[in-house]
């Protein structure tokens, strides 16, 4: 090759080197581009809370009205006020009181029950009469407050026994003299408000049912006597208290009263606990 030529070829290439150097050292220095962020990792929302269920409080019995009455006795006959809101209204309730207990069948007094044989029927009537009670001492306040406008009593027998069961060993002693029943001194006063429905009222109306036996047979009495069953919730006086308590002295017992809405009234065989009758407010 003649060197003419050969100069020529040597000013080519490094007039490309020179041209591509440049460029080289332009990628080699270029920063590299970097990779995406991650992306965020997706927060599952919590599940909704499931919607608190609150039990409703048990349903008070014959104990817990006894445990409640002895307490208002007490501080009654102490002189001591009870504050704040009463935790016993609004309360529900169920008490089973029992009657027509051997000896003492046949009682009949107005707000108790009883169980009378019927010789010539040769049939046992279970009855129970409301007592009128709104000229009591302990509501005719409210009643001429026009607070009530009817108040009927129910008296819980035996108050010292919170059994709901006929005493064992009631029957009467050979010879004994007739004993006298003790003062009714706890019960529960069903109340009725001017403006409210005069369904439920007895206005006098005994619960009364007829227990017949097989043909001639007069029908055999449980062994245990019966129950009587009231239902319904506690209510208050006009000072906000379920229970208001009495004594014409402090030598006496209180008689203590629950304000009540009763809404079931019935009489139990006290052998099996099974219902003989009932009578709902509704």
């Amino acid at each position: 090759m003649p060197p003419a030529d050969v100069n020529s070829t040597r000013r080519r290439r490094t007039r490309l080197a020179a041209v591509l150097f440049p460029s080289c050292l332009l990628l080699a220095c270029s920063p590299k581009e970097s990779a995406p962020p991650p992306a965020p990792p997706v927060i599952e929302p919590p599940p909704p809370e499931a919607p608190k269920v609150i039990a409703p409080p048990p349903t008070l019995g014959r104990a817990d009205l006894l445990a409640a009455a002895a307490a208002a006795a007490s501080s009654y006959a102490a002189g001591i006020a009870p504050e704040g809101a009463d935790p016993l209204a609004g309360r529900s309730f169920t008490i089973r009181t029992p009657f027509g207990c051997l000896a003492s069948a046949g009682e009949t007094k107005p707000g108790l029950a009883s169980a009378a044989l019927r010789a010539k029927t040769k049939t046992v009537e279970l009855s129970l009469t409301p007592a009128d009670w709104a000229a009591s001492p302990l509501a005719a306040a409210a009643v001429e407050a026009k607070v009530w406008d009817a108040v009927e009593g129910y008296w819980i027998d035996r108050p010292w026994l919170q059994t709901e069961a006929c005493p064992q060993g009631s029957a009467a002693v050979e010879d004994a003299p007739a004993s006298t029943p003790s003062p009714q001194t706890v019960g529960l006063a069903a109340v009725f408000e001017p403006q409210g429905s005069r369904f439920g009222r007895r206005n006098g109306r005994a619960y009364s049912f007829t227990a017949r036996g097989e043909r001639e047979t007069p029908p055999v009495a449980p062994a245990n006597g019966y129950r009587l069953v009231l239902e319904g919730r506690f209510a208050a006086f006009p000072d906000g208290r379920a229970i208001r308590c009495r004594a014409d002295s402090a030598d006496q017992r209180p008689v203590c009263i629950a304000a009540v809405q009763l809404d079931r009234v019935a009489f139990e065989d006290g052998d099996t606990g099974g219902q003989i009758s009932e009578w709902r407010k509704d």
